[in-house]
C-alpha cells in the first residue's frame, strides 16, 4: 500500500529539528511521496533545497493568496524563471482567499490568473487554496485552462465540486474530516466520487481532532482510516484509488510512481 501526501509544508521551520525522523517514519508507514507547496518567493530556496535532500519530497512553486502583502510585481517573472530552472511538479499554492478581512479581490484575481498562465505555459497542474471564492476561481479556471490539479481542503458545494471535476481537479481531504462536528464536510466526502479524492495533511496546520498541536505527514494513515470509515469502504481501496488519482495528474511520466 503506497500513500501520497498531496499537500504538506515540511520545509517550514516547525520541522527543522526532526525532519529526518519524520521522513523515516513516513517511509515506514508507506508514505512514499509528499508534495510541498510554496507560499512566498522568499520560501522557494529552502523548499527546493529540502526537496533535493530527500527523494520523497516534490516541490511545487507559487505565491499564496494569504500573503498578498509579501508579493511583489516582479515575483511573477521570477516564478516563471524558477519553473524553468527547477522543474517543480506543479504550480502552487495559488488561488483566492476572500475569507480574509480587508481582502483585495482584484489584486488576488490578477495574481491568480498570472500564475495560471504560467502553469498553462509549462503544462503543469496547480495546487489551489480557495476560500469563499469558488465561483470566482472556477470562472478564471475556465478562462485559463490548466492541466488539472488539486483543490486543497475543499469545502464547497456539490455543484461547485462537479464543475471542478469537469476541469480535471481532485479534492484534498485532510484532518478536518476527523472532527465530529464537521458534519457538512464529512457528508461531502461521502458524496464525492472516490475517483476525485486525494489525501493530504497540510502539516503543520489543519490538525486532527485527537492530535491537537503541530500536524505531521505521519498522521496521513489516520486520515485514510477516517475517510474509509466515513465512506464505508476498505482502507486498501481508498489508499489505492487516492494514490492513483494523484499519480494520474502527471500521466505516464509521473515522478510519483516508484
Amino acid at each position: 500500500m503506497q500513500l501520497i501526501d498531496s499537500h504538506c509544508h515540511l520545509d517550514f521551520s516547525e520541522f527543522d529539528s526532526d525532519r529526518n525522523a519524520i521522513l523515516a517514519q513516513c517511509q515506514h508507514l508507506n508514505i512514499h511521496h509528499i508534495l510541498l507547496p510554496a507560499v512566498t518567493r522568499e520560501t522557494w530556496s529552502k523548499l527546493i533545497a529540502t526537496c533535493k535532500q530527500y527523494p520523497q519530497l516534490h516541490p511545487t512553486l507559487g505565491l499564496h493568496p494569504m500573503f498578498m502583502d509579501k508579493h511583489q510585481a516582479e515575483d511573477i517573472a521570477a516564478l516563471n524563471q524558477a519553473v524553468i530552472r527547477h522543474n517543480p511538479i506543479a504550480i502552487g499554492e495559488i488561488g483566492l482567499d476572500f475569507y480574509l478581512p480587508d481582502h483585495n479581490k482584484p489584486a488576488q484575481k490578477t495574481l491568480f490568473k498570472q500564475q495560471l498562465e504560467i502553469a498553462q505555459t509549462h503544462k503543469l497542474p496547480v495546487l489551489l487554496h480557495i476560500r469563499k471564492a469558488h465561483d470566482d476561481a472556477l470562472k478564471l479556471l475556465r478562462e485559463t485552462r490548466v492541466s488539472g490539479g488539486i483543490v486543497h481542503a475543499f469545502n464547497g458545494s456539490l455543484q461547485q465540486a462537479e464543475n471542478y471535476i469537469k476541469l480535471g481537479f481532485l479534492f484534498g481531504i485532510g484532518g478536518a474530516i476527523t472532527h465530529p462536528r464537521a458534519t457538512k464536510l464529512r457528508q461531502r466526502v461521502k458524496d464525492l466520487p472516490l475517483s476525485s479524492l486525494a489525501l493530504e495533511t497540510d502539516s503543520p496546520d489543519m490538525p486532527l481532532f485527537e492530535r491537537p498541536g503541530r500536524n505531521s505527514p505521519t498522521y496521513l494513515p489516520e486520515i485514510l482510516s477516517c475517510l474509509a470509515e466515513l465512506r464505508n469502504e476498505s482502507i486498501g481501496r481508498i489508499a489505492q484509488v487516492t494514490t492513483h488519482n494523484v499519480q494520474h495528474l502527471w500521466k505516464e511520466d509521473s515522478p510519483l510512481i516508484d
